[in-house]
């Protein structure tokens, strides 16, 4: 299926340096149920991209890449909230939720690549057209 590992693509990069740098954000948080919710959804990304990389077909790449698009929605989110109640500084934050966001888009235009790599049954063209 791919003559690449999942190393090679930028989203798996840039969104392994977002966990890094929520981990990072989060080191002094005491609110530990917040902080394990967003490190989960942070590492989720990048975990999801490399596992539908390591399946045997676009389809079920396309499948963890929504997963993974979905976890970044879910990151953002919280980041939002963690803005919100002060345990993350407004400005790091912004800049956290526009990476998130970023990496969301990528992810969208690799869906659509996968996706239109699934192959449809053909049309069957020996025939006469219905009148």
């Amino acid at each position: 299926m791919k003559s690449f590992a999942f190393q090679d693509l930028e989203v798996w990069k840039r969104s392994s340096r977002l966990a890094c740098d929520i981990y990072k954000e989060l080191k002094s948080c005491r609110d530990y149920g917040l902080k394990d919710q967003m490190t989960r959804a942070a590492v989720s990304i990048p975990s999801n991209i490399a596992e539908g990389e390591e399946r045997e077909s676009h389809a079920e790449s396309a499948r963890f890449l929504y997963y993974a698009k979905g976890s970044s929605g879910e990151l953002a989110t919280q980041l939002y909230i963690a803005i919100d109640i002060g345990v993350v500084d407004k400005h790091a934050g912004l800049k956290l939720i526009s990476e998130a966001r970023e990496i969301s888009a990528m992810l969208g235009a690799l869906i659509k690549i996968r996706k239109g790599c699934v192959r449809e049954d053909t049309a069957d063209y020996t025939t006469e057209p219905r009148t």
